[in-house]
């Protein structure tokens, strides 16, 4: 079974603009008439003429209220022709997802479905050059996503009248030529390296990191190391000036009023554009994440056997009281279950994270579960770790979800938990939030930030000796019950993991003191901690978060300079700063987040004061 990266799970679900009109085939005819165009569309199976996309769940299909918004069709080594005019048909469709598959050839006519938000077609093998007025129709796109391809020729001008664009991969391509003006002021991630791009580097995006320009030997200035000489610095204006505007060096005295003109006009355009909300979540696909996002995947042919290999077990379900060969149950508050249980439903690929993959199943009782395979756990022998299991499962508080069960084999476990569908605050924060977006008010995150205070406490209280009582605490590992109470999981994982796969896996091994010394301790929870109440505050990915350090925000920096200079309440997120009387409140509860991030872990506060501040706002 394929897996599926988790950067664009979250992607793919979308605030929907009204009900469909009406249209010369039904949703389930231009999906049946799309697959038609489709080789090697085996994995397109549950697409049948008799069930409906939405109810039957149809592989890769985006629903919201009923309505198709999205198509997903991520990693199904889908190959041929793709019809546009069937994709016409779905006319809320939103999100248009063909990521690692086998399509080749020029790029196909997306641009006349002038309604897309998200274009993401990285890993296939379209070429060929993009017409530079392809973007022009697509005024509503804020991601687009073209990396790993191999097209051609120069970046289309069009993407700068793209006035919502937040998200812009082009790397691992051939395009050449000069990088067109792009001066979106919501543009926050932005990858165009391994090309073969020239010229200087438009003085407006020089704020991105060097990683987003390396690999394109022609291109000079900020922020590259390699400095622009004399002979191939360009007026910036010159550079990116679309085909039809003068890019010569004649006389600025000739075209002194052409020049006047254009540059008025295209002040006008992007002013106008620049009111828009600095938008969120960089570079997902960089970052692999257990989310409890739901992607519906053929079981037939590809089921997951998420039981023993070699033969292992034999004996089937003990309803979690037998031997290890079996599931154990170690909290029976969902009921008791086996693995013969779980092997009688589908897995669903959640998605691959540091830890191992995640998987969804539904068994016959109703229940649906999540089950984490985890390869690297095997610094406890069989006794330990069942121990530490059990302690787990007696854990009772509002806002830490309890595992289930588990499975132990020297080579891997199996971690079983509920499956929580709201999914997690990565997702809720940073994907197209659709129903959940008016709902993040600034009284939810301030429930949220202190669910999350109230699990941190109870889990230094209960592991107190534990270097790390959680250890791994990051958006994506805090669920979002139905009332946002938030559900902290993945945690006490550091007496189990092996060491040396421990520094890769787990979030506090990203807090300063192990960068600068290989130390971690509980304060590296608080440094956690305050990642994620500048991340809930802000509405920014914080670049943390990616292994690479390439793309999305670093928080940290960005917040500690506003702290300075007193400006904290600029780097409110936009949809809730107009909630004049609680600002004080959302600057307050900043600072404690500045505070828990010092680089120096002996400045930052103990958990038990940092949850103390918390709970008095």
């Amino acid at each position: 079974m394929a897996a599926v990266r988790n950067v664009f799970l979250f992607l793919t679900i979308f605030l929907v603009g009204g009900p469909p009109l009406s249209c010369s085939l039904s949703d389930n005819e231009a999906l049946l008439k799309l697959r038609q165009s489709f080789t090697h569309a085996e994995s397109l199976n549950s697409w049948n003429q008799d069930s409906q996309p939405c109810a039957a769940r149809w592989t890769g299909i985006i629903c919201h209220r009923g309505v198709i918004t999205g198509l997903h069709l991520t990693g199904l080594r889908l190959s041929g022709q793709i019809d546009i005019e069937a994709l016409l048909e779905l006319r809320s469709l939103r999100t248009v997802s063909l990521v690692n598959n086998s399509f080749a050839g020029p790029i196909p006519e997306f641009n006349r479905i002038g309604v897309l938000k998200s274009l993401l077609l990285t890993g296939n093998d379209f070429s060929g050059a993009i017409p530079t007025d392809f973007f022009a129709s697509l005024a509503s796109l804020k991601k687009v996503w073209l990396s790993s391809n191999n097209f051609s020729g120069d970046i289309p001008h069009s993407l700068a009248k793209l006035s919502y664009l937040i998200e812009l991969h082009l790397e691992n391509n051939q395009f050449s030529g000069k990088i067109p003006h792009l001066h979106q002021a919501a543009l926050t991630s932005l990858d165009l390296s391994n090309n073969k791009l020239e010229g200087e580097i438009p003085e407006n995006l020089a704020k991105f990191d060097a990683n987003a320009f390396a690999g394109n030997e022609g291109l000079c200035g900020k922020p590259l190391p390699k400095s622009c000489d004399s002979n191939n610095a360009q007026i910036s204006e010159e550079n990116a000036s679309p085909p039809g505007e003068s890019q010569g060096s004649v006389s600025k005295l000739v075209v002194a009023s052409l020049i006047a003109v254009a540059v008025f006009l295209v002040v006008v355009m992007f002013l106008s554009a620049s009111k828009r909300r600095e938008e969120k979540f960089s570079k997902l696909g960089r970052e692999q994440m257990n989310e409890m996002v739901e992607v519906h995947v053929p079981s037939s042919g590809h089921r997951e056997q998420l039981s023993r290999k070699g033969g292992d077990s034999r004996r089937g379900s003990q309803q979690g009281k037998g031997g290890m060969s079996d599931l154990v149950v170690v909290n029976e508050e969902k009921g008791t279950f086996g693995m013969a249980d779980l092997m009688k439903a589908a897995a669903e690929v959640l998605g691959n994270g540091g830890l191992g993959s995640a998987y969804k199943a539904v068994m016959a009782n109703g229940l649906s579960v999540v089950v984490k395979r985890i390869r690297e756990m095997n610094k406890l022998g069989k006794d330990g770790f069942d121990a530490e299991m059990r302690r787990m499962g007696r854990l009772q508080h509002h806002n830490i979800l309890t595992p289930l069960a588990y499975h132990y084999r020297r080579e891997e476990k199996l971690l079983v938990s509920e499956y929580i569908p709201k999914g997690s605050l990565l997702y809720v924060l940073h994907g197209d939030r659709g129903a959940c977006h008016a709902e993040l008010n600034w009284a939810t995150r301030l429930k949220i930030v202190k669910g999350i205070a109230r699990g941190l406490g109870f889990l230094h209280s209960e592991f107190a000796t534990y270097d790390l009582p959680h250890g791994n605490l990051k958006s994506s590992n805090i669920l979002l019950s139905d009332t946002y109470e938030p559900l902290l999981s993945d945690y006490a994982f550091h007496p189990l993991i092996n060491p040396n796969n421990a520094t890769e896996a787990m979030f506090a091994y990203k807090s300063p003191e192990y960068a600068q010394r290989q130390e971690v301790s509980p304060k590296s929870d608080v440094y956690c901690l305050g990642i994620i109440i500048l991340e809930i505050l802000t509405g920014k990915f914080p670049s943390q978060y990616l292994s690479n350090g390439k793309g999305g925000t670093d928080v940290v920096q960005w917040v500690s300079s506003a702290v300075a200079e007193k400006r904290e309440a600029e780097l409110i997120d936009p949809e809730i700063a107009n909630d004049a009387n609680a600002v004080s409140r959302m600057v307050e509860l900043l600072r404690i987040g500045a505070d828990c991030t010092q680089s120096n872990p002996q400045q930052r506060p103990e958990m038990k004061e940092a949850i103390r501040r918390i709970e008095e706002i």
